[in-house]
């Protein structure tokens, strides 16, 4: 017997119109407890929108948002229990960092010796127990995102919400707080949704990646079935780099790229009685040699070495084909200026043209 999954939050055909125009567009998602869901998407997709509407910031122009599977559609936000946390984090300067995170328990009316007690069980969590008597401004990003974190998880919320909290910080310090909101997150097994524009940070932190484009969604799965398996094109353009070819289908394992037929694995029913699709390989399936009669060949257009890996560009029947190739590898290819291209049937995912 299959154990049954608890769904921690759940949203049913959500639509959201301004002015005639569908932000959100037939949004349907069950977010099990405990997961870590990235909402993934260019600006303009309706990610934050969207986030909006469960945290009861917006009203939804139809459709359903519940929790714990009941329905809080119509509930304020400040009765659901969320912990929210935004890029500006609105920690307030004229509070110290215990007074910031005990904010939310003072409303409650919990009493002094409860606050005092979490307070410093949430900045043990959080790494920071000595920064309690300082001032906001006294506090580095890194630091102030993490009181930011720390004060949303006071209320001990059903759910919790993030919209671009680390955009504001340097590369350096946004992979290293990634990394410690997966682990708290982890620890903590708290249902939680996070809004990004940068497929690196979703692919590092998500257990599932929901990929929007134009207020629907494109694709809902985890960072290796997104990167591995796109549902389409667009999310094969926008999840890393990807090579897409034209191609002509000759058989259900084969198609035709200009003069050369190329292996494939089983296309699907829906795709194979069409006439041509589009391959997507990813730049690391693809295997440089010399040039071979009969294998895909062209000129190298450019090359840049990116220390660890090193990025060919080949030029392949009126368009580039990306490759990554090892250091050691590519010194032994240095002297061609025309090189082969090879690539296993199962690296290819075949998408609609």
């Amino acid at each position: 017997m299959t154990a049954s999954v608890t769904m921690g939050l759940e949203t049913r055909s959500l639509y959201k119109i301004f002015d005639g125009h569908r932000a959100v567009e037939e949004v349907s998602l069950q977010v099990p407890q405990g997961e870590f869901w990235c909402f993934l998407g260019p600006s303009g997709c309706g990610k934050t929108t969207l986030l909006r509407m469960i945290a009861g910031l917006e009203q939804p122009s139809s459709g359903r948002i519940l929790i714990d599977s009941r329905d809080i559609t119509a509930q304020p936000a400040h009765e659901r229990n969320f912990g929210m946390v935004f890029q500006s984090l609105a920690l307030f300067p004229h509070l110290n960092v215990e007074d910031n995170v005990a904010y939310a328990l003072k409303l409650r009316g919990a009493d002094r010796r409860i606050r005092q007690e979490r307070v410093a069980e949430l900045l043990e969590l959080i790494r920071l127990p000595e920064v309690g008597k300082r001032r906001i401004d006294q506090l580095s990003g890194g630091q102030r995102q993490r009181v930011a974190i720390a004060r949303a998880l006071a209320q001990e919320p059903r759910l919790f919400l993030m919209d671009e909290p680390l955009s504001a910080l340097d590369a350096k310090l946004r992979d290293h707080m990634q990394v410690e909101l997966k682990q708290l997150q982890r620890a903590l097994k708290i249902t939680t949704v996070f809004v990004t524009h940068d497929q690196r940070e979703a692919m590092t932190i998500a257990d599932r990646i929901v990929v929007m484009s134009d207020g629907r969604v494109q694709q809902v799965g985890t960072p290796t079935e997104i990167y591995r398996r796109p549902a389409n094109r667009f999310v094969a353009n926008f999840i890393g780099q990807s090579n897409l070819l034209d191609v002509e289908i000759v058989g259900r394992e084969a198609v035709r790229f200009g003069d050369i037929v190329i292996p494939v694995t089983d296309l699907p029913a829906e795709l194979a009685a069409k006439k041509r699709v589009t391959l997507c390989i990813r730049p690391e399936d693809v295997t440089l040699t010399g040039p071979v009669a009969g294998r895909l060949s062209g000129d190298i257009s450019f090359v840049r070495d990116l220390g660890s890996t090193v990025e060919v560009r080949v030029a392949l029947g009126g368009q580039e084909v990306i490759a990554s190739a090892s250091p050691s590898h590519w010194s032994s290819l240095q002297s061609y200026a025309r090189l082969g291209l090879q690539f296993s049937p199962e690296a290819a995912t075949a998408l609609s043209h």
